[in-house]
C-alpha cells in the first residue's frame, strides 16, 4: 500500500495527466504497428520477391526479429495506455468522495488536518433540565479499518463516540458530523491507496528487461500481461459496457467510442465485447480471436473430461481460424459455459445481402464433432447460396445448451435458448450495413424447436424473412402460420428415413410401450393420432396439416435395413450426400425459393 498518498495529494491530483501520458504511449503503440506493417509488407515482402541467397535469408531473419520487436512494442505500449486510463478512471470516485467530504467540512467550519483528523467547534446545547450549556469542541480521526462502503441504515456503523453511554446522543452535535467527515476522508484515501498499489504492480509487470530478446515465446506471454491489465482495469472498462441494454443501444454506444477506445476494449477486454449482440461482426471477430488463446490457456489449467473436450475443440477451432477459408470465417461468439458456446459465420453477416443463422440440435456441444461436422454444414450452406447470389453468409449458432440424447428432450432447453437466439438475430439486424437484408432462420433437429419457440415469442424472430426446419421432431406449433413469417415462408426438409422426424408424441409413446414395445408404439399412434401427423413436439412440420412448404431431400439410408442408424438425420446440408436437399436449402438462403424442388406432404 502506498502510504505516501495523503488526502492533500489525492485532492490535488490531476487525473488528466495520467490520460495524457496514456495518449503518448498510444502514439508509440500506433507508430510501432505502422513500422511493423512497413517491415512486413514492404521490406520483407520485396526482399522475398527479388532475392534468393543466404545473405537474403539472413536479412529476412533480422527483419523478422525487427517485426517482432515492433509487435511487442505495439502490444505492451497499448497495455500501458489502458492501465493509465484505468488508473485515472478508478481514482476519480475516491477523489470525488474526498472533495465532497472536504466541502462538507468547510460548510460546517471544521478544520481538516494534515493527518486527516477533523476538528470541530464548540456548540451551545441544552442539558436534561433545559438549561443551555457550552459543549466543548474537539478533534476526531477517521478509522482506516472501516469498510470502504459506509454502513447502510440499521447496519450497525462504528462504535459510540462516548463508550459507556451508547444510549445517549453526543453532547456536542458537531462531534458526530465531524466523525462522519473524518471517516469519509479515511475511506477515500484508503480506497485511492489500494487502487494506486494495484496499478503500480500492474505497470511494474509491464516493464521490459534491458536487452530483452523478443522471441515467439515472448509474444505468447503478451496475453498474460493483457490479463494482468484487465484484472487491474476491469472496473474501469466494464463499468461502461451496456450489458443490460438492447442490441440497438449497444450499437449506439460502440459507434460513440473513439477508435482508440474501441481498440482498447478489443485488446484488453475482448471477452466483454465478443459476445455483445449489436456490436459489428468485424469487431466481434477481432475480440473473440483475441480472447480465444486466453480461454484456451484457462481451460488448459482445469481438470476433468469436460474441460479437455472443450479445450480440444477450441484448439481445433483456432487452427481453422489460422488457415485460409472460403468463405472467410468470422468468430462471433465463444465461451465455456454449459456445454460450450461457439458462433461462427462463413462470410461477413453485416455486409452480405443474404444471411442465414442455423441452430444445431440434439447432441450438439463444443467438441471435435462440432468443429469438424457442424461448422461444415454452415460452410456448405454459404458456398451453396453463393452459387445463386455471391453476397451470402451463413452462421452456425451454438448459443444455448441442446439436449444430449433423446431421453432428456424437453421444451426447457428450447425455451431457454429462444430468447438468446432472438437477441442475437436482433443484433444482426442492428449491425447490418443495409436496411433490408434477406435473413433465414434454420433449425435442425432439436434446433428446429428452438427456432420455432423463438418465432412464437412476441414480435417473432427479429429481421427474419424465411424459416427452414430440417429433421424436426416438431416445433410446438400446429400450423406454420404460428411462426410469424407466413406459411409460404416456412420450409421443411424431412427425410423419410430420418427417425427424429417420426418420433411419436409422448402420449403415443407412453401407450405404445405399455402395449408392447415398438409395435405397440404404432398401435398407440393409430389410437391417438388418426392422421398420423403428430410427432414428439406437436404437429409434424412435413405434414399437410402443418401447411408449410416441403422441399425434396434425399431419403437417406434406412435405419435398420441399411444400418444407417441416424445417418439420414445428419446429411441435409451435405452436397456429397444430399445434393438436392443441400441445393434447396442454398436457394432459400439466397432468396430464390421459387427454384426449389418440392415434395408431397406426409
Amino acid at each position: 500500500m502506498t502510504e505516501t498518498l495523503t488526502w492533500r495529494l489525492l485532492r490535488d491530483l490531476k487525473t488528466s495527466e495520467f490520460t495524457e501520458a496514456g495518449d503518448t504511449w498510444h502514439e508509440v503503440s500506433n507508430r510501432s504497428e505502422s513500422d511493423r506493417a512497413r517491415v512486413d509488407r514492404a521490406m520483407s515482402a520485396k526482399l522475398r520477391e527479388t532475392q534468393e541467397s543466404e545473405s537474403a535469408e539472413a536479412a529476412l531473419g533480422r527483419l523478422k526479429r525487427l517485426s517482432r520487436n515492433f509487435q511487442y512494442l505495439h502490444s505492451e505500449c497499448g497495455l500501458i495506455r489502458t492501465a493509465l486510463n484505468g488508473l485515472a478512471g478508478d481514482l476519480t470516485e475516491p477523489q470525488n468522495q474526498l472533495k465532497q467530504a472536504l466541502a462538507d467540512a468547510a460548510a460546517l467550519h471544521f478544520t481538516v488536518h494534515e493527518d486527516g483528523s477533523v476538528s470541530y467547534p464548540a456548540a451551545e446545547v441544552e442539558d436534561v433540565t433545559g438549561a443551555k450549556q457550552n459543549a466543548p469542541g474537539g478533534t476526531t480521526r477517521g478509522d482506516s479499518r472501516l469498510p470502504l462502503e459506509p454502513p447502510g441504515p440499521g447496519a450497525g456503523g462504528r462504535p459510540s463516540l462516548y463508550p459507556g453511554y451508547s444510549g445517549f446522543k453526543p453532547l456536542n452535535p458537531n462531534a458526530a458530523k465531524a466523525q462522519d467527515v473524518a471517516d469519509r476522508i479515511a475511506r477515500a484515501v484508503r480506497s485511492a491507496r489500494e487502487i494506486d498499489a494495484r496499478y503500480a504492480r500492474t505497470l511494474h509487470g509491464l516493464r521490459a528487461e534491458k536487452g530483452l530478446d523478443v522471441t515467439e515465446a515472448t509474444l505468447k506471454d503478451v496475453f498474460r500481461d493483457t490479463a494482468d491489465v484487465r484484472s487491474a482495469a476491469g472496473t474501469h472498462l466494464g463499468a461502461a459496457v451496456p450489458e443490460d441494454k438492447s442490441p440497438a443501444e449497444r450499437k449506439k454506444w460502440w459507434d460513440g467510442l473513439t477508435d482508440e477506445q474501441r481498440q482498447e476494449y478489443l485488446e484488453v477486454a475482448p471477452d466483454l465485447i465478443g459476445g455483445l449482440d449489436g456490436i459489428p461482426a468485424a469487431a466481434r471477430d477481432e475480440a473473440n480471436r483475441n480472447y480465444l488463446p486466453v480461454l484456451i490457456d484457462d481451460l488448459s489449467r482445469r481438470d476433468g473430461d469436460d474441460a479437455e473436450t472443450k479445450l480440444n475443440a477450441l484448439r481445433m477451432l483456432q487452427g481453422k481460424l489460422n488457415e485460409p477459408s472460403d468463405p472467410p470465417m468470422f468468430l462471433l461468439g465463444i465461451g465455456d459455459e454449459g456445454n460450450g458456446r461457439a458462433i461462427v459465420s462463413y462470410g461477413n453477416p453485416d455486409t452480405a445481402r443474404n444471411v442465414s443463422a442455423y441452430v444445431p440440435g440434439l447432441g450438439t456441444r463444443l467438441d471435435d464433432e462440432f468443429v469438424e461436422d457442424t461448422m461444415k454444414r454452415a460452410q456448405d450452406t454459404a458456398k451453396g447460396a453463393r452459387r445463386f447470389d455471391p453476397s451470402s453468409a451463413s452462421i452456425v449458432w451454438l448459443g444455448y445448451d441442446a439436449p444430449q440424447n433423446v431421453d432428456v428432450m424437453t421444451k426447457g432447453d428450447a425455451e431457454r435458448g429462444a430468447p438468446a437466439y432472438n437477441r442475437f438475430m436482433e443484433g444482426l439486424s442492428v449491425s447490418h450495413q443495409s436496411k433490408d437484408p434477406h435473413v433465414t432462420a434454420i433449425g435442425h433437429s432439436y434446433g428446429s424447436l428452438t427456432v420455432g419457440t423463438a418465432a412464437k415469442q412476441s414480435g417473432g424472430i427479429p429481421g427474419v424473412d424465411d424459416i427452414v426446419l430440417l429433421g424436426s421432431p416438431g416445433v410446438d406449433a400446429q400450423k406454420a402460420e404460428e411462426l410469424g413469417v407466413g406459411k409460404d415462408h416456412v420450409f421443411v426438409g424431412a427425410a423419410d428415413n430420418d427417425p427424429v422426424t417420426h418420433l411419436p408424441s409422448k402420449d403415443e409413446a407412453a401407450l405404445g410401450w405399455v402395449t408392447g414395445g415398438p409395435v405397440g408404439v404404432l398401435v398407440g399412434r393409430d389410437l391417438y393420432d388418426i392422421d398420423n401427423d403428430d410427432v414428439y413436439f406437436g404437429k409434424d412440420p412435413a405434414s399437410e396439416a402443418f401447411e408449410a412448404r416441403r422441399f425434396k431431400v434425399d431419403d437417406g439410408p434406412r435405419m435398420i435395413f441399411d444400418a444407417g442408424k441416424f445417418d439420414a438425420h445428419s446429411q441435409y446440408f451435405t452436397p456429397e450426400l444430399d445434393r438436392v436437399g443441400a441445393t434447396n436449402i442454398a436457394m432459400i438462403v439466397a432468396g430464390r425459393p421459387d427454384g426449389i424442388t418440392t415434395e408431397e406432404h406426409r
